[in-house]
């Protein structure tokens, strides 16, 4: 085998099984070589990384193979829809890199629905329904035993089409009618079960205002705004397989409508994204933000887009995760220490280090002139040397981690202890002489000397010491509020658990530490800023911080830490 059909071997195996299946469309010339995708979100809600999986599918398969996705809003029922989510939405796409071909909406093809309905109804194809959502629900069945007829089910069309028309009214009442396709009470496909496909909703509708007094069902608006539109492939994930024979037979219907039988949208099926500690329904995160369970949409616990945009994580790192955990026919768990482990690896090559402190302790270089200072160097990154430095300032007295010090340390402690050398990051050697404690036995302040002829880029620092520590200038520093943030539930799966999931939220998901310090430089930072705090983890600066008053919330640890204190 020579190297090049290796090669090409190698890809296809890496290609999807959605990107085999539109290959092998495109080899049998099928729609003329035409690629068109779309992304169909309903705007009742923001995206969350589920979300974000469909668009790198959607938009990702026609940027491939040199087509086209649309982007179109599912706005087929008012009553939960609004244009702060289409505005949402929209942003989110264009954080996450993508660009759509156009933007359409399920509405822009509502009098085409309602022509198609009412052709469904001349044909003896559809019936206006008056019983209950209850009544209706207890004659379908179940997957091993028919439905029962409506008793309605039969009524002549010219009431049918009174009826109809009636349902488009003010004076409709809603939940009294709505209008069944007249498919087959006994097909073993529940769905094919005279499945509603209007019902009556008289909330404006946030395009069409109060136009439309009923609205289309999503399974029979969707296949029919692919057709409309010419969308080629229509990709989603695996809940829709049992719908797909009737988004085929009600695109079947519509040629009939047309007398035009020129293609038909192929839909596949991929799996969802699940992970854990986690819950991917938009119900219940609409819940947690209408209950205050949490702060909003873009509370950086939850799954959403803007969620991880405000925490830090950075719209390569999010599609490096998708990429690799792939697309299946199976839907699985996967463990969101994954998706941290992606967004680690990315922050590492694009965060700008600076120096903070979270658990301060007062370090006295009592050496040290008190009426100097130094502006050191700080390497902004040392994974891209292009990113360049940044100074900051060192002084007689600064703050450094309480944890990195202790007075009584067994023999593998590398940090500040009495007697011993520690380095302090880009500035100088020093060795610790004491510390002060209060009344209470409590450390309030350390002293150290420091080495004049060891700073950072000196012959003198060439010498081995084992420890490094990072510190600021107490007198050059802002005081900052860091919120550190856990898994926003305390069980792997909260979807699978019987209890409401409410009670599963974790109490701790949130701690917020007001007594941080932190570089002026870093003080200076602003939301879209990837940082990390040396020796801590990668944070990014709030959107509502101000230079007086900075906000870091924590992105990620640099290791993971969390599965060894759960274990």
């Amino acid at each position: 085998m020579t190297e090049i059909t290796e090669n090409i071997n190698e890809e296809k195996k890496s290609l999807s099984f959605v990107e085999q299946l539109v290959e092998k469309d495109l080899a049998e010339g099928k729609n003329d070589g035409r690629i068109q995708t779309r992304f169909p979100p309903e705007p009742n809600g923001y995206l969350h990384i589920g979300h974000a999986k469909a668009i790198c599918m959607d938009f990702g398969v026609a940027e491939h193979y040199n087509g086209v996705c649309n982007l179109r809003f599912d706005d087929t029922n008012p009553s939960k829809e609004d244009t702060e989510y289409v505005d949402s939405i929209l942003h989110d796409i264009q954080w996450l890199g993508f660009h759509w071909g156009n933007v359409y909406y399920a509405s822009d093809y509502f009098q085409q629905l309602w022509d198609f309905a009412i052709w469904l109804i001349e044909q003896g194809k559809a019936y206006v329904d008056e019983q209950s959502s209850e009544e209706i629900a207890a004659q379908k069945g179940t997957p091993t035993q028919p439905g029962v007829a409506s008793p309605y089910r039969d009524r002549p069309i010219e009431e049918n089409l009174r009826l109809f028309q009636l349902m488009n009214t003010p004076e409709a009442v809603e939940g009294s009618m709505v209008l069944r396709a007249k498919l087959d009470m006994a097909n073993p496909n529940m769905h094919f079960r005279d499945p509603i496909i209007y019902r009556i909703i008289h909330t404006p509708h946030h395009r069409t205002g109060t136009q439309w007094h009923a609205y289309p069902m999503y399974d029979f608006a969707h296949g029919q705004s692919d057709y409309f539109e010419g969308v080629t492939h229509s990709i989603c994930t695996l809940e829709f397989v049992p719908h797909r024979p009737l988004y085929d037979h009600f695109v079947d219907e519509l040629q009939k409508m047309q007398n035009q039988y020129d293609y038909r949208p192929r839909q596949i099926e991929f799996n969802r994204l699940n992970m854990t500690y986690t819950v991917m329904s938009k119900r219940k995160l609409k819940a947690l933000v209408d209950e205050h369970l949490v702060s909003g949409w873009d509370d950086p616990r939850m799954p959403t887009v803007c969620g991880m945009r405000r925490r830090g994580y950075s719209p390569e790192s999010i599609r490096k995760f998708i990429d690799s955990i792939g697309y299946t026919k199976f839907d699985a768990l996967n463990d969101v220490a994954l998706l941290e482990a992606a967004v680690r690896e990315d922050l590492n090559a694009r965060s700008c280090r600076v120096s903070a402190v979270l658990n301060p302790v007062k370090l006295v270089i009592t050496n040290y002139p008190e009426d100097m200072s130094e502006e050191m160097v700080a390497v902004n990154n040392p994974e891209n040397e292009a990113d360049g430095t940044h100074t900051i300032t060192f002084s007689r007295n600064l703050w450094i981690e309480r944890d990195d010090f202790m007075e009584d340390a067994p023999k593998k402690f590398f940090r500040m202890t009495p007697g011993k050398e520690v380095r302090l990051k880009n500035a100088y050697i020093v060795m610790c002489t004491g510390c002060t404690k209060d009344e209470n036995g409590n450390i309030i302040e350390i002293q150290a000397e420091y080495d004049p002829m060891s700073k950072s880029g000196m012959e003198g620092a060439n010498r081995k010491v084992k420890g490094t520590l990072h510190w600021v200038s107490a007198d050059h520093c802002k005081q900052a509020e860091v919120r550190i943030y856990d898994r926003l539930f305390n069980v792997e799966n909260p979807s699978a658990d019987e209890r409401d999931f409410r009670e599963l939220l974790n109490p701790t998901s949130l701690s917020v530490i007001n007594n941080c310090y932190v570089e002026e430089y870093a003080a200076k930072k602003v939301a879209g800023d990837y940082l990390q705090f040396q020796r801590i983890g990668y944070f990014m600066a709030d959107p509502d911080a101000t230079e007086e008053h900075p906000v870091f919330n924590k992105t990620v640890g640099l290791k993971d830490t969390w599965a060894k204190i759960n274990k």
